[in-house]
């Protein structure tokens, strides 16, 4: 039992000493040392683990059952807010809100009709509107839009403005200049999305090998990174797993 003593001490100890490095109210003190195991664990529920990366894996699960209960309650509530005012901040709120549900031909409507007045050049309503041109497979409307944003403001969101219009680019059929736009983005975009998009394009032209460099680079480069940037690119990192073994 002094052993198991001694083990409590030493814990109880690094509890205060990390109470008083990162400027814990001293009372918790008290806490960890009155209470040997009650004042530790208190502790770490309320004080330390909020912060960790486990508890924003809980925080999300619980955001992932409530919307799975009621999916389309802030589509919902959007759609309310702009019955009850037509305001331009309503229409986006809507419109981003049906991007999420994949309703890509309502959000291109209602970003449309933002474009107007004040707004009419507004970067962040046109990109919006590109990509919901392009997820409702309007290329060429995706494409002369993405465009016209690079022209007018050409340092806006660049990579991710330069992404939609090379996926538009690849839906028109003109694969070699999705290729050149995929290539620049390969080194340019934050995270795997366009190294993956530039391999596959290649491989689907029949350059296999050089696809192969691609996705075995992108699988390199991962090994090095933290594990959040793993989780976070986990879609476009299986693609390219899966590309690599078959």
């Amino acid at each position: 039992m002094p052993i198991l003593g001694g083990v409590v001490l030493l814990i109880q100890l690094c509890f205060a000493y990390h109470a008083l490095k990162t400027g814990r109210p001293y009372w918790w003190l008290f806490v960890i040392m009155a209470f040997p195991v009650i004042g530790c664990l208190l502790y770490y529920f309320v004080e330390v683990f909020p912060n960790t990366r486990e508890s924003l894996r809980a925080e999300k699960a619980v955001h992932a059952i409530v919307k799975s209960f009621d999916p389309d309650k802030s589509l919902r509530e959007h759609v309310a807010n702009l019955e009850d005012c037509g305001s331009v901040e309503n229409r986006i709120a809507l419109a981003r809100s049906c991007m999420d549900r994949r309703m890509h031909r309502e959000a291109a409507s209602l970003y449309r009709s933002c474009l107007a007045g004040v707004h009419q050049s507004d970067p962040d309503l046109r990109f919006g509107l590109a990509s919901a041109l392009l997820g409702a497979g309007d290329f060429k409307g995706a494409h002369g839009m993405a465009q016209a944003l690079r022209h007018s403001h050409a340092s806006f969101r660049a990579p991710e403005v330069r992404l939609v219009e090379a996926k538009a680019l690849e839906g028109l059929g003109r694969v070699e200049d999705a290729l050149a736009e995929y290539c620049v983005l390969a080194d340019t975009y934050a995270g795997e999305e366009g190294r993956w998009r530039y391999g596959a394009l290649l491989q689907r032209m029949g350059r296999g090998a050089e696809a192969g460099d691609i996705f075995r680079r992108m699988l390199r480069n991962a090994d090095r990174m933290p594990e959040h940037y793993r989780e976070a690119q986990h879609e476009w990192l299986a693609l390219a797993r899966e590309r690599v073994q078959s």
